[in-house]
């Protein structure tokens, strides 16, 4: 007879401590627990019953506040094991968080379960941490994660491509190098390239090091390759002077701005000084050969309140999708491809600074 899966339910108890006791020889799941995850609206326990028997559960935490479920807990039966129950168990799972809001599942697994390890990678799931001393036995704790939340098929026109900074100042660039290259195949795709629109855009000063892209010089940089562009800026006064304290470098900053918008005049780029916010952006981002770079303060994602641009990819009424052009060292750019970002989150982290500066720039065919 075939597998099937459902909720659990408090009929479930007895069969559930009695697999887990099976299962487990150590951080086993209490009757009292099983109770509480049985009735709470914050937590997913799945089971799998085979000829009316309980043969399987799986077990998600929900928690409030943030995008990540946690896979906290897995049982198969022996006699039902290498037969696809936890696959199916976890894919139930992941479904469902995803419905839920959820963009990425996480989990912890002991370092010497390699029958566990090998199951979780195959589904795609990704080693990003380790614990010492996590469970009862004093064993390693392996942290996995996988992103659940994807664009759907049909919002997707064309893949777009993607771009990864070569330093750490030129996110504008690389972002603009994905748009263009995108819409021309043929485009240059090069660090001369990179550092030329670096160059081109910078605004000279930031909070340290190199300056950041001003996305006037970011627009002016893509109509002077062949491209249509616009700008969206929030406000008409002059960008990042609360990044300096030295009045010198605020009205080198002051004039810099002044001469990037007196170029757009010049060139019939379109500045509007409004927000490209949700209500305005799905318009946009659906349009055909057309995609939006935006500013976002990298907060939410490092710890650091730094400017960094993305080239946004889709839109759905749960998320905004974006390619990142800066991975993480132990990333790869499948991982910076068509990142979910909850409507939500992406509404603040798009406000930059003191200023609460939220800018973009629109590029498209000419």
């Amino acid at each position: 007879m075939p597998v099937t899966f459902r909720p659990a339910l408090a009929s479930d108890l007895n069969a559930l401590c009695a697999l887990e006791q099976q299962s487990f020889d150590v951080d086993r799941l209490s009757r009292r627990r099983f109770q509480h995850w049985i009735k709470v609206a914050n937590g997913l326990l799945q089971v799998a019953v085979l000829d009316g028997a309980l043969v399987g559960y799986g077990l998600v935490l929900l928690y409030k506040g943030t995008r990540l479920a946690r896979l906290y807990s897995l049982a198969v039966d022996p006699r039902c094991q290498g037969q696809g129950v936890a696959k199916q168990l976890i894919h139930i799972l992941e479904q469902q968080a995803c419905d839920r809001g959820f963009l990425f599942m996480r989990l912890e697994v002991a370092i010497n379960n390699t029958p566990a390890i090998r199951l979780y990678e195959s589904l795609d799931y990704k080693v990003f941490d380790s614990k010492e001393d996590y469970y009862e036995d004093h064993q390693t704790a392996l942290r996995l994660q996988k992103r659940i939340r994807h664009r759907d098929s049909h919002l997707i026109q064309h893949e777009e491509i993607w771009y990864g900074q070569n330093t750490p100042f030129t996110c504008g660039p690389a972002a603009l190098m994905m748009a263009m290259a995108t819409l021309n195949p043929n485009h240059p795709q090069t660090m001369v390239e990179e550092l030329n629109i670096w160059r081109e855009s910078t605004t000279i000063y930031m909070t340290s090091g190199h300056g950041g892209c001003h996305p006037v010089g970011l627009a002016l940089a893509a109509k002077r390759r062949g491209f249509k562009a616009s700008v969206y800026i929030n406000t008409r006064e002059p960008l990042f002077l609360s990044g300096v304290r030295d009045a010198h470098k605020k009205s080198v900053l002051k004039l810099v701005d002044k001469q990037f918008k007196t170029e757009a005049g010049h060139e019939n780029i379109p500045v509007n000084y409004l927000e490209l916010n949700q209500t305005l952006l799905p318009d946009i981002v659906t349009r055909p050969n057309t995609y939006v770079l935006m500013l976002i303060s990298t907060y939410r994602l490092d710890g650091k309140k730094a400017p960094h641009w993305v080239m946004i990819t889709g839109i759905d009424p749960y998320c905004i999708y974006v390619h990142d052009p800066d991975p993480e060292e132990d990333q790869t750019p499948l991982d910076c491809k068509n990142i979910p970002i909850a409507l939500d989150d992406f509404d603040k982290m798009t406000a930059f600074g003191n200023q609460r500066l939220r800018t973009a720039v629109v590029v498209s065919l000419n």
